[in-house]
């Protein structure tokens, strides 16, 4: 499919500012200035709380915002920008990318779901996409082993990284499990 087709131009848009919420300033910073470059407005927090005190302020037409932060869950950021500015368009971005949070993310008002590490093509691309298109499909999907590896780990997360009831839960043998967790991710 033609990506331009799908891609609205950002002079379409009144409101050109991005606010991106990430804890990870380094990848923060570099997709501040990405963006900056292709003439979004952008403004920085590092949290839950500076993410909701920017947004108040500003009304961003753009976000861009981490699933988990420091100070807790970038969900609440998404439900704060949408009661300030319901035109606005966001992003929830994640390294823990699975169904449920992704359902949650589009009902509080986030227009697309993005999993790490993404770069500013991709982020782009979401913000500007088309509603009334289809989207295309993506350039570099994760692999099967990858989307396992992610959903293993989150599930190792949520019973505080406990072996024996992360096995449970995904019922499998606590030695296999054990050898999963101790592997680098796959590609």
């Amino acid at each position: 499919m033609n990506n331009e087709a799908t891609i609205q131009n950002l002079s379409n848009f009144d409101n050109k500012t991005l606010l991106i919420v990430e804890d990870d300033n380094p990848f923060r910073e570099r997709l501040a200035r990405s963006m900056e470059k292709k003439g979004f407005q952008v403004l920085q927090a590092e949290s839950v709380k500076k993410g909701i005190e920017v947004a108040k302020i500003n009304k961003p037409g753009f976000a861009v915002v981490d699933l988990r932060l420091a100070d807790g869950n970038g969900l609440n950021v998404v439900k704060e920008i949408q009661k300030l500015n319901i035109s606005s368009r966001i992003i929830m971005l994640t390294g823990y990318g699975n169904i449920p949070t992704a359902i949650a993310a589009i009902k509080e008002g986030a227009i697309d779901y993005l999993a790490k590490p993404a770069d500013a093509e991709d982020v782009e691309n979401a913000l500007l996409a088309d509603p009334t298109k289809k989207a295309s499909p993506p350039e570099n999907p994760m692999s099967a082993d990858r989307v396992k590896w992610e959903h293993i780990h989150r599930v190792f997360e949520l019973c505080n990284r406990n072996v024996s009831e992360t096995a449970r839960r995904l019922k499998m043998h606590r030695r296999t499990l054990q050898r999963i967790l101790s592997k680098r991710s796959p590609r």
